[in-house]
């Protein structure tokens, strides 16, 4: 600092010549360009080239590098645990302009594992801490952030992008943004005059995951291998716990906590807005109640620990769990942005519990699925099932798992409108207990909008 200047003055460096910047990069990642100045026996055995009708070979080249430092743009979404390692490693394997976006704020418990954030950190948005701390720590780096949601942002947002990683915690994130990543692949006539996938518009995304000792890692590429959405049935349907259940026969320690969260606090206090559940004061009182409850029936398990963990959700979480898969992601980004060697077919596991055991397979593609698919669905249902129950056999049909489903028909009986949420819920709620061959037409497409989709769903109705 100058003598004289102020605190937070900084000094001004001079601009580095490109050249000068081009030799410092070559020698940073002298070990990327191993993979990058040179070919091998195997660059081009299944590498992200060869899904093009015609192959796009490997082709070893000095300007891979100042095109991954300088043009190349990967978004990472979510910067919790997972997201922080991918910033790191992505920024360190020599992605030059990274975006991350990312909803919540920092809290305490993040620390201990999120290793770009600090005490002094506590309340600010994950994003533009994560961004700041890897600007700071990796020269030539620039991250922009963005704090919100994924489906605040369009189309024209995300068509930015060459690659997209994954680091959330939500499986409707992941079908929301791999839905938003299908929309965008565009479609041309084929040889034969069929449409086929514009391959040129395809933007690949790169999942990862982790919970405890376990995690994956899987490569997608939208509308030519299976998405997201085709493997969702693996994944078993979040089980609701019945009221009763917590209220006369609690079984465990959750049950006692959601209890106290779900029930007690509200019976205790009627008129008090919705607790935070990130308040240290309110995760102490549903602890206490809590445990109170576990001891009349004799149940144990009760920590504060656990308290937090049900009332925020929370999946466990384990920070080198997060450096493998981070590292697998981040590697699987490189190979795809640079066409240097074999991409990931398609899904690898990470079994940290059982030893060094990391089995990889491929997911076959669902050609009903309502993501990457131009199929139809149908739904058959007898005559006189009523639009509620409709309803909620599409919120539980494993083809579908809609959350909050707004509906209409194309050339529905008395009117186009069935049920829509929102400002015209009122209005159309008087349907959901009307036959459904009264509303629509055997074979009627009938819209549907859910939340967990950033575009519509056409099922055609059939009655039995």
């Amino acid at each position: 600092r100058r003598r004289g200047a102020p605190a937070d003055s900084t000094l001004a460096k001079p601009a580095r010549h490109p050249h000068r910047r081009a030799m410092d990069d070559a020698a940073r990642f002298h070990d990327v360009n191993c993979l990058l100045l040179r070919s091998a026996p195997l660059a081009n055995h299944e590498n992200y080239g060869t899904i093009f009708p015609e192959p796009v070979p490997f082709d070893a080249s000095p300007d891979l590098l100042p095109f991954l430092r300088q043009m190349a743009r990967v978004l990472v979404i979510g910067a919790g645990g997972l997201g922080c390692e991918l910033l790191k490693d992505l920024a360190l394997v020599g992605f030059g302009k990274i975006d991350v976006i990312d909803l919540d704020t920092i809290d305490v418990s993040n620390l201990n594992r999120q290793f770009l954030f600090r005490e002094k950190d506590v309340g600010r948005p994950k994003a533009q801490v994560a961004a700041e701390f890897v600007m700071r720590r990796v020269s030539g780096v620039t991250v922009d952030w963005h704090y919100g949601k994924i489906q605040d942002k369009d189309e024209n947002f995300y068509r930015q992008f060459q690659v997209i990683v994954l680091g959330l915690d939500s499986i409707d994130a992941r079908r929301w943004i791999n839905a938003m990543a299908c929309s965008l692949v565009q479609y041309e006539a084929g040889p034969d005059g069929s449409l086929v996938p514009d391959l040129t518009t395809m933007i690949p995304i790169i999942d990862g995951g982790t919970e405890g000792l376990k995690g994956h890692a899987r490569v997608i590429y939208p509308r030519v291998n299976a998405c997201f959405e085709c493997t969702l049935d693996l994944f078993p349907p979040q089980v609701a716990v019945p009221l009763c259940t917590l209220a006369e026969t609690p079984r465990n320690a959750a049950h006692c906590i959601l209890y106290a969260h779900l029930i007690q606090y509200g019976s205790e206090f009627p008129d008090a807005p919705k607790p935070d559940n990130d308040d240290p004061t309110y995760q102490t009182w549903v602890y206490n109640k809590a445990l109170q409850r576990a001891q009349q029936f004799g149940i144990s398990g009760v920590t504060l620990m656990h308290t937090q963990g049900v009332i925020k959700n929370i999946i466990p979480a384990n920070a080198s769990t997060n450096a493998v898969v981070a590292g697998m992601c981040a590697t699987e980004a490189l190979k795809v942005v640079t066409n240097s060697s074999a991409y990931l077919n398609n899904n690898t596991l990470y079994m940290g519990a059982d030893g060094l055991y990391v089995p990889t397979f491929s997911y076959d593609r669902n050609p009903l699925c309502i993501a990457c698919s131009t199929a139809r669905l149908d739904l058959r249902v007898p005559r006189g099932t009523k639009l509620g129950a409709i309803i909620e056999k599409m919120r539980e049909d494993p083809r579908m798992r809609f959350k909050a489903p707004s509906l209409r028909a194309e050339g529905g009986l008395r009117g186009d409108t069935l049920y829509m949420r929102g400002a015209l819920e009122a209005v159309t709620r008087a349907n959901l207990e009307v036959a459904i061959e009264e509303l629509v037409g055997d074979g009627t497409s009938v819209i549907v909008t859910d939340e967990t989709l950033p575009t519509n769903v056409v099922v055609e109705m059939r009655f039995e």
